[in-house]
């Protein structure tokens, strides 16, 4: 069966820096990957890749079995319409109340009217525990959590095939990121969505991942199913995962 992505030998330098050298990874329809590795690992990069913000520098990514890996954004937009994107930040936009928040690309890309899309905003909000009430406020009248939950609304509202989760849980408490999580969970395996999400969080990637890939110095030293993470046998991946100061992975200090 083809793969919904598929990455091959994926390359990508800034300058004299290789952020990505020769990412390889199969994702499934329906299957739900984990990205982890520290910080400048390259983990946003290999994302943006895949949507079209940046253009690899060689390597294939396909889409459905479609080659899509220098194609510029204004050439990619019916593969676009199958991404949906929770963003680390929320990303919401202020001046918006929070049902054309989860509208917006409704409206904007789909062009549907005003009243169907606070319809369908409406109801998908409800898909994630929040009230119609709730989408008349501003995000600054939300808790973190809150506009986590907007934001995954807005990830999902136009129905899309591949969802990319950007550090879900990122400045939450630990009951509200498990929340998250599984809304996460419910969502993907209702709607039948494949997910790729970069995280630092471990207890976010083993509950949300069907299978774990860890990204160090550009490459995917490890690939496995997300319940054998804690037993890869990996020193890279046994030190990030108990978060071990002594181990292979050395933090680059400027001196």
């Amino acid at each position: 069966m083809t793969p919904k992505i598929r990455l091959n030998d994926v390359k990508k330098s800034f300058g004299e820096k290789k952020v990505l050298d020769g990412v390889s990874l199969d994702i499934a329809k329906g299957e739900s990957v984990v990205v982890i590795g520290g910080s400048g690992t390259g983990k946003s990069v290999l994302i943006k890749c895949i949507l079209g913000i940046l253009l690899a520098d060689s390597g294939a990514i396909e889409i459905d079995g479609e080659d899509v890996t220098h194609r510029r954004a204004s050439e990619r937009e019916a593969v676009n319409k199958k991404f949906g994107m929770l963003f680390q930040g929320g990303a919401l936009f202020d001046s918006l109340p929070v049902w054309e928040n989860v509208a917006f690309g409704l409206i904007q890309g789909d062009h549907m009217n005003r009243k169907d899309a606070k319809a369908k905003a409406i109801e998908t909000l409800a898909k994630v525990g929040l009230s119609a009430e709730v989408g008349e406020l501003l995000p600054v009248e939300l808790s973190g959590g809150m506009q986590k939950r907007v934001g995954l609304a807005r990830a999902i509202a136009g129905s899309p095939e591949i969802v990319f989760f950007d550090e879900p849980t990122t400045g939450l408490d630990p009951i509200m990121g498990d929340v998250i999580n599984d809304l996460i969970v419910s969502c993907v395996r209702n709607q039948g969505i494949t997910a790729l999400s970069i995280t630092h969080d471990m207890a976010s990637a083993k509950k949300i991942g069907d299978r774990i890939a860890m990204l160090y110095q550009g490459k995917l030293i490890w690939v496995g199913d997300a319940k054998g993470v804690d037993a890869s046998g990996n020193p890279f991946v046994e030190q990030f995962v108990h978060g071990r100061a002594e181990g292979p992975i050395k933090m680059q200090v400027r001196r």
